[in-house]
């Protein structure tokens, strides 16, 4: 018991000495605008951990996100700026950050010899000092149990490319290349479909219709601007509060980049306009976030796969 005592006692100091360390810099970096607007630009991007997944076949998942706390998109590609170390898992990570929290975008899988070594990620915005995030297992606090139900049956959706291809399920559930030729300054139809295996308590209230599956489509890497419209079979949502009704006031409508699949099972159309021709990446999340026991804060529950698009001039 000495022994581990004494261990406890330099780790106890060097925890500390790190969340100090780590609030003068949080202060330094944000506490001026912490209770302000978000600003144009200028804010570093903050590379987040989310946790980790010990999968069933005995790799494991790194889950990654990210702080964008400017007011506008930041793009940042992949290079001395962004990089992840060990350098064969690099180009995995995103280039590009809508503003605000970017929850679980992407997620880094190693083998189970390699459970115990850290994956780091670097991010550099402008003239900042570099950030960075270690993918680290062990810690239980951390752990991830995206495989099992929530406590009201909320799980993954199933998500897969096009009216009925494959579905899959997971952090980084697939990767596929898109079929046809997209051209530059035209629009292209991009469709995903969904399937809910969530098991719900139909006699509570909360659940006796299906809940509706939320998926959203953005850009992940890629040289030019990705501008998404609706699809004509999916109109833009209607405020559901009445006038009078203090909440009405606080509604934002959903981006075009949003689909909402009613029920939890069937396709999220939209069309995307490439501004520049070269090598992208879109990143389509699907969410059940309808759900009481499934949020982002929650880390349960969606999947995210991606699609290769090559543009031409």
């Amino acid at each position: 018991m000495q022994h581990r005592r004494r261990m406890f006692i330099p780790s106890l100091v060097s925890i500390l000495l790190f969340v100090s360390t780590a609030a003068v810099a949080q202060t330094s970096n944000f506490g001026e605008r912490f209770l302000s607007l978000p600003p144009p630009a200028g804010m570093p991007l903050v590379p987040v951990m989310e946790g980790w997944v010990a999968n069933t076949d005995g790799t494991t998942s790194f889950s990654f996100g990210f702080i964008n706390r400017n007011d506008q998109a930041l793009d940042i590609p992949v290079g001395p700026n962004n990089y992840i170390e060990p350098e064969k898992y690099n180009g995995m990570q995103p280039t590009h950050f809508p503003a605000g929290r970017g929850t679980g975008v992407f997620a880094v899988t190693v083998p189970e010899a390699e459970a115990d070594e850290d994956v780091w990620w670097y991010v550099t915005t402008g003239g900042s000092e570099t950030l960075k995030v270690p993918g680290r297992a062990g810690a239980a606090a951390y752990e991830l149990d995206f495989i099992l139900p929530r406590p009201q049956g909320s799980m993954q959706p199933l998500l897969g490319f096009a009216d009925a291809g494959p579905l899959k399920v997971g952090l980084s559930a697939q990767t596929s290349d898109h079929q046809g030729m997209v051209k530059a300054g035209s629009n292209v139809e991009l469709v995903v479909n969904v399937n809910d295996p969530s098991e719900r308590d139909t006699s509570d209230p909360r659940f006796a219709e299906a809940l509706s599956v939320g998926v959203v489509y953005n850009k992940f890497q890629g040289p030019g601007d990705v501008i998404f419209s609706r699809h004509e079979t999916t109109p833009a949502p209607v405020n559901p509060y009445e006038p009078d009704d203090f909440r009405f006031q606080f509604y934002r409508e959903p981006g075009a980049n949003s689909v909402e699949v009613k029920g939890g099972n069937g396709s999220a159309p939209v069309y995307a306009t490439f501004s520049a021709p070269g090598e992208y990446i879109l990143h389509v999340k699907a969410n059940n976030f309808q759900a009481p026991d499934s949020s982002n804060g929650d880390q349960c529950c969606w999947t995210n796969i991606y699609q290769n698009i090559t543009v031409t001039p």
